[in-house]
């Protein structure tokens, strides 16, 4: 069929080294438009030349031991570098010099051990940066990544992380963190509840050696009540150690007698209540709440933007209400920020305060997946071999039949096409063991689709390394 024979064109020439426009393809690599792939070769070191056209480069599952200054100065369109699998301890000053186009960055699974503050400052486009499974024991900041959307630091051995390096202004659209399975006893709970609505949505701390306290275990109800991915998706993994005994492991949702004594702390009223997570496209709305009182208060808003807001609205996006309540019809990222209420009677005014993040949709960024690439594939096949049967025209009325025959004269004989399906290869062979263990879900950088380019599709893991976190064995009390 034409689309497959489409697929193996692409397989063919994708295993062909080619020669791109900015340079030669190193002669141990595999090149093709601007993808550069140099896995699974056994490099100690990057080679001498790159290709400066080359955007995904994938350097994934070699022997390399350190990077140097400008390692990828050469490379001006550089979108994704894949260096997870390697040998790496540290990263010199200076190596991503010049790589200020670079969003995707996957460094798991090597053996670096301090996230130094100078690593990725000059990646001020990073959007999503990998670090999970080295032995990183402290991270000096993730300053200076204002673009950072992801960021995944699970099977560490951290026992502490600079929350109070991330604040509203300094990281606007980060909506992931997982610091899961690392080996923190205690938490700054404070920066903690100061962190973004968007951050805290999607924080994850689950499978740490945590020791018990009420302060802790009042976090974890909050984002429990608030619906958190966190607390939602893991609800049996957030676990505390009783006196910080390894053997004497309690979860804190299922074992809530533990707490029963406890004082909760949850934020008031003009604290945490005045932040508003929402998604692309939603309605919100946002309240003007003050204590003034009186049949002649006006009320007006300022946006992140310092655009003033006054009945009844402005451009058809935000509409005002009679009450003083701000609408935003159809919410968009740019959108976010903090928006102050104005509230006037005769007498005095009060202004408050609200802080409004709004992300992405999950689906925005999912690529175009291979399980809709087969659904696809599977409805031309069906329709061609339709073709085939129904349209195909039957020439046996011009054949004159034998006079030995004993059918009847004139009658065509009809034929019948079978169609034999070639079963479909199983992920879980004699060697291959079935995994129910429940990890952060993640993505590995990928290229999108643009101008007609190649894209990367996502690598399916083959080791148990890449996970990003495991459940600990733990004892549970009764």
């Amino acid at each position: 069929m034409l689309w497959a024979w489409g697929v193996v064109i692409t397989l063919l020439l994708g295993s062909v080294p080619l020669q791109l426009a900015g340079g030669s393809c190193p002669s141990e690599c595999l090149c093709a438009s601007d993808i550069l792939s140099c896995s699974s070769l056994g490099l100690k070191q990057l080679p001498a030349t790159l290709p400066s056209t080359a955007a995904t480069v994938d350097f994934n599952h070699n022997q390399l031991l350190q990077l140097e200054e400008g390692s990828f100065a050469g490379l001006p369109r550089l979108d994704s570098l894949q260096l997870a699998h390697n040998r790496l301890l540290k990263l010199a000053r200076g190596t991503f010099r010049n790589a200020s186009s670079l969003r995707h960055l996957d460094l798991s699974s090597n053996l670096l051990q301090v996230v130094e503050l100078h690593y990725f400052q000059e990646l001020v486009g990073m959007e999503e940066l990998l670090l999970f499974n080295n032995r990183i024991t402290q991270v000096e900041s993730l300053a200076g990544l204002s673009n950072l959307r992801k960021a995944y630091l699970s099977h560490n051995l951290l026992t502490d992380f600079p929350f109070f390096s991330i604040q509203e202004h300094s990281h606007p659209f980060l909506s992931t963190l997982d610091l899961s399975s690392n080996r923190m006893p205690k938490l700054p709970l404070e920066d903690i509840w100061a962190l973004p609505i968007a951050v805290q949505s999607g924080l994850f701390l689950h499978n740490n050696t945590l020791i018990c306290e009420c302060s802790m275990y009042s976090l974890f109800l909050h984002w429990e009540q608030r619906g958190f991915a966190p607390a939602r998706e893991y609800h049996q993994d957030h676990t505390c150690l009783l006196y910080g005994e390894r053997r004497a492991s309690v979860r804190f949702f299922q074992h809530r007698r533990f707490f029963e004594n406890c004082t909760l702390r949850m934020p008031q009223v003009g604290e945490r209540d005045n932040s508003l997570l929402a998604y692309v496209g939603d309605s919100i709305t946002l309240e003007c709440q003050t204590s003034l009182q009186g049949q002649h208060m006006r009320y007006f808003w300022v946006s992140p933007h310092q655009e003033y807001i006054a009945p009844p609205g402005n451009n058809g996006s935000l509409h005002m209400h009679a009450n003083g309540s701000l609408e935003l019809i159809s919410a968009q990222v740019k959108d976010s920020g903090v928006y102050w209420c104005i509230a006037l009677n005769h007498l005095r005014n009060e202004t408050r305060e609200v802080n409004v993040t709004v992300v992405p949709r999950h689906e925005e960024y999912e690529p175009f997946n291979t399980g809709f690439t087969t659904l696809l594939g599977c409805v031309v096949t069906l329709i061609l071999v339709l073709m085939y049967l129904y349209l195909t025209p039957c020439h046996c009325w011009c054949r004159k039949q034998p006079p030995t025959t004993p059918s009847p004269a004139n009658e065509c004989s009809a034929q019948t096409s079978i169609l034999t399906p070639t079963p479909p290869t199983t992920t879980e062979g004699p060697g291959r063991k079935v995994s129910n263990i429940k990890h952060v879900v993640f993505r590995e950088p990928v290229r999108e689709v643009q101008n007609g380019r190649l894209h990367i599709k996502p690598k399916v893991r083959h080791d148990a390394e890449s996970v990003t976190s495991v459940f600990s064995d733990t004892l549970i009390m009764p």
